[in-house]
């Protein structure tokens, strides 16, 4: 009889834990679409994309074919390297000149060690598997934190795109080890170590220049939490980061080096140009055209941070002064005014981006939901915002790119451009509390 309680007493526990499991398996399906549609729900549905992920980039791996693009050309680079060349002009692989900075020689000369010197493949591809989950663990950080996107649209960010897998495991580019680097940058903006994100952020920037593109956002924070003196440091760190990490190529051939890791005249070969196939190719390699989108570029850049993200009443000059000294007391940076201004400062250099490669869509794709989703607008729908997601990756899918993907492409970027700036304001005007207060 003892036993017999015993034994049923074991059991309990775990019957009790089965019922309760099973509870909320079935509250969970019962409140499905609240699943779906509330972002406070976002690591639970996450967790599960990622369980996915992990199946769907082995199955990527194991049944879709490599092709060959820039891998070969790295490890040619790299291993110039290793065997003692340090003057960047000396530099080459197979598509050409070392034109990244120091940061991509040090983490792609790890990757060369790590596979081999670079002939095991699969090895690369497995790397850059967790690469992939990685950057998509940092994503998933930043919307949990943020809490504006319904969890149903990362299953657009995650499975469906075709063409970001490629990139990550089927391509090996150096645009996924910036982007992770970026986005753990972001995270530790956001967890307010700004120290440290801003040496992320130059990390970033020492694998490929695109990463730059945020620069004008991690500038208006920096000013806007710390003013002009306080935010010297932090520059610092951005700017010393970059010669230590250059340092032996700088003493080899200063002008050498820095003309090629930081070529911003660099011509761009028209047959790749995902966004600008309309266009006459005369018209797209000539310098006025260039110099034109280079205006545009940072005069919508001066028009977001006067009329979108400075809204405090005083003049933009402000932000150079001390925040105890300015006339509005500022507010603590919320997670949406950081992440807001960061990937709408990227999102306009890609609108006026002087050509877009098929690697480059991982500049700025997993920053799409949020640059749809966090602005509500009626007369932008659930529905025609995944129209605006699937018309973009219809165009980064279609190879080579046509007139009309191009087209698609610039009209898809207009929407969204539209609806970040009609949108709320992510920094909302304090001259009339501080009114109310006085």
């Amino acid at each position: 009889m003892a036993a017999g309680l015993r034994k049923r007493g074991r059991a309990g526990p775990a019957t009790r834990a089965a019922g309760l499991c099973g509870q909320w398996l079935r509250r969970a399906w019962q409140e499905r679409r609240i699943l779906l549609l509330e972002p406070r729900y976002t690591l639970l549905v996450a967790a599960c994309l990622c369980l996915a992920e992990v199946g769907i980039t082995f199955w990527v791996i194991h049944r879709v074919a490599y092709t060959e693009i820039d891998w070969k050309a790295y490890m040619a680079e790299v291993e110039g390297v290793i065997n003692g060349t340090y003057d960047y002009t000396q530099l080459q692989g197979d598509t050409g000149p070392l034109v990244y900075p120091a940061g991509f020689v040090y983490i792609f000369m790890g990757l060369y060690y790590a596979t081999d010197r670079g002939t095991d493949i699969r090895m690369a591809q497995h790397i850059f598997a967790v690469l992939y989950l990685a950057t998509l663990l940092l994503v998933f950080l930043i919307y949990h934190q943020t809490c504006k996107v319904p969890p149903f649209v990362f299953f657009f960010m995650c499975c469906a795109s075709y063409r970001v897998h490629s990139i990550f495991v089927l391509r090996l580019f150096n645009d996924p080890v910036a982007m992770v680097l970026l986005f753990l940058s972001v995270n530790l903006l956001l967890a307010q170590r700004w120290s440290w994100g801003c040496c992320c952020f130059s990390l970033a920037v020492s694998v490929k220049m695109n990463v730059l593109l945020f620069a004008p956002g991690l500038l208006f924070l920096l000013l806007t939490k710390f003013g002009l003196r306080g935010a010297f440091p932090k520059l610092g760190i951005c700017a010393i980061l970059q010669v230590v990490l250059g340092l032996p190529f700088l003493l080899e051939n200063p002008v050498g080096y820095l003309s090629r890791a930081f070529d911003f005249g660099r011509q761009f070969l028209f047959r790749w140009t995902v966004n600008w196939r309309f266009l006459p190719e005369a018209l797209f390699l000539h310098r006025a055209f260039h110099l034109a989108l280079l205006t545009a570029h940072l005069t919508v850049l001066l028009l977001f941070a006067l009329c979108r993200w400075h809204r405090t009443g005083e003049g933009i000059l402000s932000l150079l002064k001390d925040p105890s000294k300015r006339k509005v007391p500022p507010q603590p940076l919320t997670p949406n005014q950081i992440v807001s201004t960061l990937f709408t400062s990227n999102f306009i250099g890609i609108c006026f981006s002087r050509s877009l490669h098929y690697q480059f869509y991982v500049w700025y794709f997993h920053t799409l939901p949020y640059l749809l989703w966090a602005t509500p607008a009626r007369w932008l729908t659930h529905l025609l915002r995944l129209l605006v997601l699937g018309l973009i990756e219809l165009s980064w899918n279609t190879y080579p790119s046509t007139s009309c993907s191009s087209a698609a492409l610039h009209a898809c970027h207009a929407v969204i451009l539209l609806q970040l700036w009609l949108g709320p304001q992510p920094f909302p005007k304090t001259i009339t509390h501080s009114k109310k207060a006085h």
